[in-house]
């Protein structure tokens, strides 16, 4: 299942509900990450500074190749 299989109030009410959790690698400061794990292995990304704007939505392996893009240097821009 992908994000884009679900009825989109279906996502809203797993949002209300879900448990973010701020990156361990953001310190404290303001450029900080949250993640969600919803229901059918839905992954919930999003920016702690902007909160009411929608999240970005990843199943399991998505969310594990973006961050392994992150973590090989793979998506900076040049």
């Amino acid at each position: 299942m992908t994000p884009n299989d679900v009825d989109r109030s279906w996502i809203e009410s797993q949002l209300e509900s879900a448990q973010w959790r701020t990156s361990s690698y953001s310190s404290g400061g303001t450029n900080c990450v949250q993640v969600a794990y919803l229901d059918e292995g839905i992954v919930a990304l999003r920016d702690s500074k902007d909160t009411n704007r929608p999240p970005l939505l990843f199943t399991g392996s998505e969310c594990q190749a973006f961050i392994d893009g992150i973590a090989r240097d793979l998506l900076r821009r040049r």
